[in-house]
């Protein structure tokens, strides 16, 4: 047996036009967390993929345990003790835990050839309770929260002996407390001997978790640290290939007159007594905790879910938002949480995608004018700077901060005056997150207003110019940029008692 339960030499993998693996290297040990960085469209997800047996490798050599081994499926990937656990779950919905955990692997009486269902139940509660959940196996996946579901993914990899488990963004959906009790089944399986490939794009997990770091760029191996030598600065440049001195652009944005006022609006079940302002040439940061109703006043604010009390005023007029087409005609843009199911079509083209809302422009007695649609959708993703060889290429080719950005441009094709980011570097990389900042204060420099919902504290407090926090569905606090710190606003975001009248509070 070798030093390492898994090791990959000189990985190459092409595509058509693209060598998305070059000369790639790894080495993994049992016992151990090793965290894979790299910004989208780095190789990862090939990499990946050649380890499962999805994809196969055109050069290199891969290694279990010291023999030179082939993975030629999913299958190969099972018999060598390799499971895992993607960014989104890939379970089935509408049947149980039990049958989740052992799909393809069911047990069998070898005389009657039925399930043994009483044997595979006790297994998964077993399983389950290995990592410290309660659940019961007979529960139907549907009604898991994100959190729960990856913790069933993990009793399935555990339930085929895997020794390896790769781990593909695991923290994207998941809260702060959710996310640390996946850190603590994480090193509770490393201590047990399993070794854990980490895929990450936050940093707080790998320097929380991570034994060792690989970084690829590119499609090229660039560094192996142990976590002793990693460094912020010196990570993020492995990463992009440059130094990011400025992550927040130096804000130069005039406020000027209020573009919107939110006064006394509620949604029953949802969020209730919310009253701020908006100006020409803000970033207003909505915060607060998962649950506190964020996302829900902007939906509302787009019509999705239309508020059942309160009053909405534009450039000081009274009106009505019933429909999100409502919240166009007056301006409003709305760029939801999930791009990819909410957003973006990711099979159509890209032209498509950012001209899909506004078809009318382009049309006349019902015949479409392509070449007017062309030619604003390749000015809009020039303008956000969409990463791309051309705009006749299908949305799932891009990185995920090249998808928001095409999602950006989409707002851009409708005269708008408000535009409204509900997390707008969710799962996207570190270059990524910096150009989305610049498009954001760009877009406050030229005078439009912005709502920004926020989980990530540094970048509320680095973008905003006055924060809304809530809890709870209620606005706790209001802070302007120079008053804010982390700890008053998580102060805000967990004191319910704090709810205050806020109407028509702005910045002097």
């Amino acid at each position: 047996m070798g030093d390492y339960v898994l090791e990959l030499k000189g990985i190459v993998k092409e595509f058509p036009g693209v060598k998305a693996l070059d000369d790639v290297h790894f080495k993994l040990k049992a016992g151990e967390i090793h965290a894979l960085m790299g910004e989208n469209g780095a190789g990862k997800s090939t990499f990946i993929k050649i380890i499962m047996g999805i994809h196969q490798k055109d050069a290199g050599e891969i290694y279990i345990n010291g023999e030179k081994v082939k993975i030629n499926g999913p299958k190969d990937a099972s018999k060598f003790q390799i499971a895992a656990i993607h960014q989104h779950a890939t379970n089935y919905p509408n049947l149980t835990i039990t049958e989740n955990i052992f799909m393809g692997n069911e047990k069998i009486n070898k005389y009657t050839r039925r399930m043994r269902w009483s044997d595979m139940h006790s297994d998964a509660k077993k399983l389950l309770e290995s990592l410290g959940s309660s659940l019961d196996p007979r529960t139907e996946i549907s009604s898991l929260s994100v959190a729960e579901q990856q913790v069933v993914e993990i009793a399935k990899a555990l339930s085929t002996d895997a020794k390896i488990i790769i781990m593909d963004e695991p923290t994207a959906a998941l809260t702060q407390r959710e996310s640390e009790e996946l850190y603590k089944i994480s090193e509770s399986l490393r201590d047990e001997g399993v070794a854990i490939i980490f895929i990450s794009h936050r940093f707080e997990d790998m320097f929380r978790l991570a034994d060792r770091v690989t970084v690829l760029r590119d499609g090229k191996y660039i560094v192996d640290w142990d976590i002793e030598e990693v460094t912020h600065d010196g990570l993020i440049k492995a990463m992009v290939g440059r130094e990011i001195k400025q992550l927040y652009p130096v804000k130069k944005n005039v406020i000027k007159d209020e573009l919107l006022k939110v006064s006394k609006i509620g949604l029953i079940g949802h969020f209730k007594d919310v009253s701020f302002t908006l100006r020409r040439g803000e970033i207003l940061g909505l915060t607060g905790l998962v649950g506190a109703g964020r996302s829900e006043v902007c939906q509302s604010l787009f019509g999705i879910e239309p508020m059942d009390e309160g009053e909405v005023f534009i450039k000081g007029e009274k009106v009505e938002i019933k429909t999100p087409n409502d919240a166009i005609d007056l301006g409003i843009g709305y760029l939801p949480e999930d791009r990819q199911d909410q957003s973006l079509i990711v099979q159509w083209e890209i032209y498509k995608n950012i001209t899909l809302s506004s078809l009318s422009q382009h049309a006349n007695r019902g015949w479409l004018n392509n070449k007017s649609e062309l030619e604003l959708a390749k000015e809009l993703s020039e303008k956000v700077d969409v990463k791309t060889p051309s705009v006749f290429y299908t949305a799932d080719s891009l990185s995920g901060g090249n998808q928001q950005k095409v999602s950006i441009a989409k707002l851009l094709t409708h005269d708008v005056e408000i535009i409204i980011f509900d997390e707008p570097t969710k799962g996207v990389d570190i270059g990524a997150k910096s150009a989305i900042y610049e498009i954001i204060t760009d877009l406050a420099e030229r005078g439009y207003g912005i709502i920004m919902v926020s989980s990530e504290m540094p970048e509320i407090l680095g973008l905003s110019d006055r924060i809304v926090v809530m809890c709870e569905g209620r606005v706790t606090e209001i802070f302007d940029r120079g008053e804010a710190t982390q700890e008053l606003i998580l102060e805000a975001a967990m004191s319910k008692s704090k709810v205050r009248n806020v109407e028509g509070v702005s910045a002097g």
